[in-house]
């Protein structure tokens, strides 16, 4: 089942860009994988999938809405959320209520299948793999901390993966700066 594996490694490697205690929203979340990773670092948790089996076990980390996020309406409408996580889906009209469910100064964690994966297995359609370089066209507006673009082979997959952050007010401005820059190598940075 989607969700009892361990969290990705791109969620772990970016998740301390998350402000400590935040809230954070798991869309597509299914057993609940990267909800348990999050709450095991003290943030505050919420995942939403259409299913009702694997929210049966992602409830053991947090709050759980069950929703079809592509049919019906975006239940999180005036919520906002320090981060989101997004793995293995895509869904490109649901794009605006997820930026507009991100807060100030919130990261965004995005990381699914790209154009070339129908090489390698499923998914193969157009609709679900990310065009080269879509994922940084999606997130025009946010400062990205990371971005890849490229073939993983344990398993063998093509993916897109982003950590993005939305630049809050000025005064919010500084902590997420030194967040950002402390997880960039000094020799990138300019």
């Amino acid at each position: 089942m989607h969700g009892l594996q361990p969290p990705s490694d791109w969620v772990c490697r970016w998740s301390h860009l998350v402000p400590a205690g935040g809230t954070v929203l798991d869309v597509a979340c299914g057993a609940g994988r990267h909800m348990r990773w999050f709450a095991r670092l003290g943030h505050v948790v919420t995942g939403v999938d259409r299913d009702p089996g694997a929210l049966a076990f992602a409830s053991a980390a947090g709050r759980t809405v069950q929703a079809d996020i592509e049919n019906g309406p975006w239940p999180f409408a005036g919520e906002t959320f320090d981060a989101l996580v997004v793995t293995n889906y895509l869904w490109r009209p649901l794009w605006p209520a997820l930026l507009g469910s991100l807060a100030p100064g919130g990261v965004l964690l995005y990381e699914t299948f790209a154009e070339g994966n129908e090489t390698v297995g499923k998914p193969s359609r157009p609709d679900f793999l990310l065009r080269h370089g879509e994922l940084l066209e999606l997130c025009r507006g946010l400062r990205i901390v990371a971005y890849e673009d490229g073939y993983l082979d344990d398993p063998p997959r093509f993916v897109q993966r982003a950590a993005a952050v939305r630049m809050g007010p000025a005064d919010g401005r500084a902590r997420y700066r030194l967040q950002i820059e402390s997880a960039i190598p000094e020799r990138t940075r300019q």
